[in-house]
């Protein structure tokens, strides 16, 4: 097989790799950009835990070919915090212990900022509705939760 070469936008910056036609995004974000904040859980969409956006649009990175990223802009773990600048969700993950082992940090954060993009001003049962794909063990969601809508309370002004 031949190697396809892909031209996208990660995290706002130009990205180029070469990948096989049937590894997924997940694969080429870990194993050719070295992005390795995405984690692969299940292997089949059901746990978030690499969660990515793409075009605006909450994806399992395990499920997107990597070829299909081409032409196509990215966000991932990575690119959230500005520098050294926490964004508002992973400083309120902090303040409200939101996170135990990380395994699934990622892709909740991740996650959530989609939801905030979309929706700014979610509902609780919003937020536990577009959560309810990222599947943690350690933290339970209550935390996680409460730290979503104080992000977006603070991202709102409030």
């Amino acid at each position: 097989m031949s190697k396809h070469h892909v031209t996208t936008t990660v995290n706002g910056e130009p990205a180029e790799f070469l990948c096989e036609p049937h590894h997924s995004l997940l694969d080429a974000l870990r194993d050719e950009l070295k992005l390795t904040g995405s984690k692969e859980g299940c292997g089949s969409g059901d746990c978030g835990a690499c969660s990515v956006i793409v075009d605006g649009r909450l994806v399992c990175s395990c499920l997107m070919l990597a070829v299909e990223a081409d032409g196509h802009a990215i966000e991932t773990i990575e690119g959230l915090a500005q520098g050294e600048v926490l964004h508002p969700l992973q400083r309120k993950f902090l303040e409200h212990a939101a996170l135990q082992c990380g395994f699934c940090t990622p892709g909740l954060l991740v996650a959530a900022k989609a939801l905030l993009d979309r929706n700014p001003d979610p509902t609780e049962t919003e937020a536990r509705y577009w959560l309810a794909g990222n599947l943690c063990r350690c933290t339970g969601y209550d935390k996680v939760i409460r730290a979503v809508l104080d992000a977006a309370a603070e991202m709102r002004g409030e």
